[in-house]
């Protein structure tokens, strides 16, 4: 496991690489703040190097210039931030810059990182996360892999004891390590994750952080109810479960409900997918994020009561699987008609929102690979939110200060007449797919209680990655885990 230490920037460093920033300006490359005392002890020869290399300081560049024995670290990487004044520090650009001299970095044992003086907690924390998560490599499946080398971080500061930095450092690690899980869950494929060990996995890890666990097995949802998760895994030898975690803290400031969808395959059932099956073992990232997220805020002692309803089932087919045309009832009692046994995320979702919200939260905040709307509109890189409009741009705020990128759609009262049906309460995925995430949204909302602050976050896109930037490599990102931290502390007072 990589440890993360603060060491003094005014010491010499030894290492087997030091990571110092560069930004690109109107005349070329610069370095940025805290490079400056390794360029002295390289007698000046950092910044010609890096010209005679053409870097440019452009953001997700790392330059690597050999130190020739003039230090005891053999090797300078540096990385850029894009465009911008040397004193000019973004966070999200530190953490994606560290990120990918991390990524570039495959035999290093010890890395130090030197950008700014470390006076600034959020920098001390945007390297932290960034080192962390542009180390992560997923090799479990890889025969003869060899163990990650990198055993140690050091951040150049000029007070190692300052206690800001230090507990930027400790609550940093915990969220990479969040992040990390969360990467791991999403990689690991169908066959080894399944409803059943999904379930067990977060039994096992909730209880080691102390939560309260439930699991419903196939018989206990049958009892209760839970129509649109018993339809949807009907289909699969694998039954289908429902997970609840709860951290419970004693002078609780808010209680927040978490849901996450948690489908760890989709071939589409009877509506089969043409295309880009191979990537659905990633369709539980929305659960894995949430379940992370709960065990990181009992971890970092959050003063928030947190919920966590994880719907888990696989859509496969068999004779045993839902059909088009089926009319499903949910846990509340409403009928829902099936138009697409791909729309399945929904059903879920739905399910687990009943649930979630017989607790009475203060506010509820789920989140899925729900709809290729989202990637169409959006992309790979940025996730949309709907919901309640001051909550959720209160989320998109907060996600992006955390360095997630969010967008905010609207939920237009219009979108819920296409969901009429003519033979149920309402049906899962109308015959018109346009505005196909809004349509999501507007169905996931139909089972939210009026009045209830409330935030979908669609992150189809983000959630799988099919090329690595910034500290992101290819595969599972761990995306929404630093949004929903970001929103949990924010309702606990900070």
């Amino acid at each position: 496991m990589t440890s993360v230490s603060l060491i003094d920037g005014a010491s010499p460093v030894t290492a087997d690489a030091i990571v110092v920033a560069t930004v690109s300006t109107g005349t070329g490359v610069a370095l940025a703040d805290g490079a400056a005392g390794v360029d002295a002890a390289l007698d000046g020869a950092l910044l010609p190097a890096l010209r005679a290399v053409e870097a440019t300081g452009r953001a997700d560049e790392a330059v690597k210039i050999p130190t020739l024995g003039k230090i005891a670290t053999p090797l300078v990487v540096a990385a850029g931030l894009g465009p911008g004044a040397p004193g000019t520090l973004d966070p999200e650009a530190v953490r994606r810059a560290v990120g990918t001299a991390l990524r570039g970095l495959e035999s290093a044992g010890r890395v130090a990182v030197a950008i700014g003086d470390g006076t600034d907690p959020d920098l001390v924390a945007a390297v932290t996360e960034g080192a962390l998560l542009g180390a992560y490599r997923f090799t479990k499946y890889k025969s003869g892999a060899k163990p990650n080398a990198l055993r140690r971080v050091d951040i150049a500061v000029s007070e190692p004891a300052q206690a800001s930095a230090r507990a930027a450092v400790r609550r940093s690690r915990i969220i990479a390590e969040a992040v990390n899980n969360t990467r791991d869950l999403v990689n690991t494929p169908a066959n080894d994750l399944n409803p059943v060990t999904f379930a067990g996995y977060a039994r096992e890890q909730g209880e080691a952080a102390g939560l309260a666990v439930e699991v419903l097995d196939e018989r206990a949802l049958k009892r209760g109810r839970y129509g649109g998760i018993l339809a949807v895994g009907g289909g699969s030898h694998t039954p289908p479960r429902l997970v609840r975690l709860s951290y419970a803290p004693a002078r609780a400031r808010a209680h927040v409900a978490l849901v996450g969808k948690g489908i760890t395959f989709d071939t589409g059932g009877l509506d089969l997918k043409n295309t880009g099956m191979g990537d659905m073992k990633s369709d539980m990232a929305g659960a894995a994020a949430v379940i992370e997220s709960i065990i990181a805020a009992a971890r970092l002692k959050l003063p928030v009561a947190v919920t966590a309803t994880v719907p888990m089932a696989e859509n496969a087919v068999s004779g045993a699987s839902y059909r088009p045309s089926d009319i499903i009832v949910m846990h509340d009692g409403r009928t829902v008609e099936v138009d697409n046994t791909d729309a399945e995320g929904r059903l879920i979702l739905a399910d687990a929102i009943l649930r979630a919200c017989e607790d009475s939260p203060d506010c509820l905040i789920d989140t899925a690979t729900l709809t290729g709307g989202q990637v169409v509109a959006l992309g790979h890189g940025t996730a949309g939110v709907m919901g309640t409009d001051a909550f959720r741009d209160r989320v998109v705020a907060l996600g992006s200060a955390a360095g997630e990128s969010l967008w905010p759609m609207p939920l237009e009262r219009r979108l819920r007449t296409r969901l009429d049906s003519p033979v149920a309460d309402i049906v899962n995925l109308p015959t018109d797919r346009s505005a196909s995430m809004l349509v999501a949204g507007t169905f996931l909302k139909d089972f939210v209680p009026e009045g209830l602050d409330w935030v979908h976050i669609d992150i189809a896109g983000p959630a799988f990655l099919k090329s690595a930037s910034g500290y992101n490599g290819e595969g599972g990102s761990g995306v929404i885990v630093r949004t929903i931290l970001a929103c949990l502390a924010d309702l606990a007072g900070g």
